[in-house]
């Protein structure tokens, strides 16, 4: 369809319709934008995070599988950092509290007890941001559609005022309307599927602490299964 000789086609370039658009629909789209730039930072910062994360429980799960006891604060510096860290620490503290004493079926169940609360404290901290990804692909594109219907209330009002029905007239509007709905699918599409690449990643990132927690607790079983294994397991865990 060309255009009437009123209707200049530099006048619907997506900037010029951002320029010529009601306020309202102008806070749409920059919130739209807004929320595409936020969906694209997560990525690149949360890609970042995990790989280094995933990177570091893969060495400590080597360094637990090739130990013959649990490790102590000399052990590998593998070991020393984020969720291995904290897991060896909740099974080098319940030791610490049983001392030699106590049956070694109870201090196995309060272990897999505290690591398993300590997974989940980390899973959680894990998919900060990724909740955010989840809220933008759900909610932009009837923010989008709501810039489509006001964009498309003013053309009715542009044509009311005009008293005319010609595209000079309604082309603004439809073109504003168009564009924001476009913006909609733009932040949408990508904070989807990049909702999706995190949760499979954070999956594999649990199963791999999942792996280090199971580690953890062979050790502690191989530590306490030897012989004089509970006062030995409860001096290893005072150093």
């Amino acid at each position: 369809m060309s255009l009437p000789n009123d209707v200049s086609a530099a006048a619907l370039t997506p900037w010029q319709m951002y320029l010529a658009a009601d306020p309202v629909v102008k806070a749409v789209m920059i919130a739209l934008a807004l929320a595409s730039v936020a969906s694209w930072t997560v990525l690149v910062a949360k890609s970042w995070e995990l790989s280094r994360l995933h990177r570091g429980l893969r060495r400590a799960r080597a360094a637990l599988l090739d130990a013959a006891q649990l490790p102590c604060d000399s052990g590998d510096q593998a070991l020393r950092d984020g969720a291995a860290r904290d897991l060896i620490e909740a099974a080098r503290s319940e030791l610490r509290l049983c001392g030699g004493g106590f049956d070694p079926a109870g201090i196995k169940e309060r272990i897999g007890s505290r690591l398993e609360r300590i997974e989940l404290a980390h899973a959680r901290q894990w998919r900060k941001g990724v909740g955010l990804l989840a809220s933008i692909g759900a909610i932009a594109p009837f923010v989008g559609l709501f810039g489509t219907v006001w964009g498309i209330m003013n053309s009715f009002v542009g044509i009311a005022h005009a008293n005319a029905t010609s595209l000079a007239v309604v082309a603004p509007g439809i073109a504003e309307a168009l564009l924001a709905t476009a913006l909609g699918l733009v932040a949408a599409i990508p904070a989807v599927a990049i909702y999706n690449h995190f949760t499979r990643a954070l999956a594999g990132l649990r199963a791999t602490l999942g792996d280090v927690s199971a580690s953890v607790q062979q050790s502690v079983s191989r530590d306490l299964d030897r012989p004089h294994g509970r006062a030995a397991a409860a001096v290893a865990a005072a150093r």
